[in-house]
This record gives structure tokens, sequence and C-alpha cells, in this order.
């Protein structure tokens, strides 16, 4: 049975992305990078990779920066903010592209979310919006002050539900020049509704247990936990959407990580299920793409947002054939489809 806790660019034909990483990989990758290709070593004339911390609000965000291939620090370059996915860190698929994007020529920084990850805060696994939300802000503070960034081209992309946070902190945070994301999750309409509207009718019982959640919280006790702690490959053949099969695989085989967890805060749910990251679209007047794969279980959410995107200086849905959600995060072909699409998109727009 499923365990849940209670208690308690343009880039050539060429590259390389491995469909599966060993532990043995995983530990002999001084950066902890969990990703195919994963730089294991900093060279001249290559693309380098600089774990750093900052403070966010008190909170110490742990974080790495990739830097282009001959990095000057005395030249300008685009920078490109990099959002990791509910559950994910900088270390998979938030690194995989920042890395890619470095690759490009661009300076770009890829932070675990406060309260998530590498990074502090308490309670762990905290997964509220306004957050993740400033974690996105946080990270163009934080790039903006790194040599060589010019500050006037700064660009945002978010993975699933670092692409809904993205949305969200671009609509009103207008130092993001350009605005871009890839298999992008709406957290806020799924915990409202469950995944593909699957739980119109718990709603308020849903609200209740997150609300007992905070008011134990609030007297010392345990902190209650939702989300999946560990999972057996039986489970894992059983689960009939694309998303949380594939998903299961990839964070809990392929693209393991220690700091990486399906677990959030019960009471995060509060939050959560009155925010909506397709609200307010209108107020985006940046140039926006949008990636989703065609067989992505998840489409209809990129479908919404992007519709409702009325006033983007410009605006592209980009469907890269035969994808789904968790395979765009990995696999060589659909990877290298979305990082030249994203380079193009930079080039033109930043």
């Amino acid at each position: 049975m499923i365990k849940v806790f209670i208690t308690a660019l343009a880039m050539t034909a060429t590259m390389t992305v491995t469909a599966q990483i060993t532990q043995k990989e995983i530990k002999q990758n001084p950066f902890g990078l969990v990703y195919g290709g994963a730089i294991t070593q900093n060279e001249k004339g290559k693309v380098n990779i600089h774990p750093v911390t900052y403070k966010l609000n008190g909170i110490d965000i742990a974080a790495n920066v990739y830097t282009p291939a001959n990095y000057d620090t005395t030249k300008k370059y685009s920078a490109i903010v990099v959002a990791h996915p509910n559950g994910g860190i900088k270390e998979q698929t938030a690194g995989l592209y920042a890395q890619r994007l470095a690759e490009a020529g661009y300076i770009t920084i890829a932070a675990d979310a406060a309260y998530q990850g590498a990074s502090g805060g308490l309670p762990r696994h905290a997964d509220k919006p306004e957050y993740r939300t400033e974690d996105i802000r946080g990270m163009a503070d934080f790039i903006s002050q790194f040599a060589g960034v010019d500050v006037n081209r700064l660009g945002a992309f978010g993975i699933c539900g670092g692409g809904g946070y993205t949305l969200k902190a671009t609509q009103t945070d207008k130092r993001f020049k350009a605005v871009a994301t890839l298999s992008m999750f709406n957290s806020g309409e799924v915990r409202r509704n469950g995944f593909q509207n699957s739980q119109l009718n718990s709603i308020q019982e849903r609200l209740k247990k997150a609300s007992d959640a905070r008011m134990q919280e609030a007297a010392g006790g345990k902190i209650i936990y939702g989300g999946v702690a560990s999972i057996t490959d039986e489970e894992i053949a059983k689960t009939t959407t694309d998303l949380y099969r594939e998903g299961y695989e990839y964070y809990y085989r392929t693209h393991a990580h220690p700091n990486s967890t399906f677990l959030y805060t019960l009471s995060s749910l509060q939050e959560l299920i009155s925010w909506n990251a397709a609200t307010d679209m209108d107020l985006l007047n940046q140039p926006l793409l949008m990636i989703a794969g065609s067989k992505a279980d998840t489409k209809y959410m990129t479908d919404e947002a992007f519709a409702k995107a009325t006033n983007a200086k410009s605006k592209e849905l980009f469907v890269i054939d035969e994808a789904t959600h968790i395979q765009t995060y990995w696999k060589p072909d659909y990877v290298l489809q979305a990082i030249n699409k994203l380079v193009s998109f930079y080039k033109t727009n930043l």
C-alpha cells in the first residue's frame, strides 16, 4: 500500500541525456546532480556550476548558478531563473534545463524552494503559493547581482508546479522580460478540484483536515503531511495516470535524490485550495512561451492559462508531439526540442 505520512540550444542532436541514473552515479557526482550529462567538474572553457546560498526573508536558500563556456565577468549576459517542479529540487530536471540553457550562452540559476530541498525553513515541506512565488522573485534578486548579468535581459522559466508559480510571479514582477513554462501544473486548481477534476465533492472535507492540521501545528503537535512517502514497484505499475505513474518512476527510481519528496504539509492546503495560477493572466504583458507534450494528461492546465493571457506582448503554445508530462523532464529528443524552442524564444525576446 502507498505509504503517506499522516504524522510526524540552439543545441545539436548530439546532446546526450541518459534515461536512468544509477545510485552509484549519484554518489560520484560531487554536486549531487542526478540528471543525464550533468557536470561532474568545473573545467576551463566549458559550462561551470557554482553552488551558492543567499537569504530570502531570513531563510537560507540553496541554489546552483550555471555560467556559459568561457564566462567573462567583464561581459554582459542574459540570465534565466529556473523554477523546479512540485516535489522536485535543483539537482533534477531544473538543473538539466539550467545547464542546457547555459550551454546556449545564458547565465542560469536553479534554487531549491524555501522549506524544501537543501534550503532552510520550518516546517519542512511547506508548499504554500506565496512562498513558491517569492522564491522566483528571490532568484531574480540574487542573479541580478551576479557578475556579468544584464539586469535588463532577465527571463523566467518554470517547470510543472514551478511553471504555475512562474506565471503568477511574472504577472506582477516586470523585471522578467520573457516568460516560459514547460508542462505547467496549476497546483492550486489540482489541490482544490483534484487531478482532472476528480475530487470536486470533497473540497470542504479536505479544507477541514487542513484546518485541523494547522491547529495541531499551532499547539506544538506533530506536523501532518499529505503526499506519497514511498511506493512499491507494484503500486507504480497499477497507477492509472501517466503523470503520477511516470512521476513515481522519475522521483523514486530513475532520478531519485534524498532531498526530493512528494510530501507537503497538510495545512498548506488552506492556501493552495484558494489559489489559481490561471487567474489574473491579463496582467502578464511580457512575451510568453508555453510548452507541453501532446500526450501530457496535464495539458489542459497549459491550455487554460494560455487562453487567458490576453495581454501578452506575444504568445506561443509549443506542443511536443507524443510527449507526456514527465517525459519532458528527461527524454533526450523531447528535452532537445524544448531547449531549441526556449533558446529561440529567449534570443528573440531578451
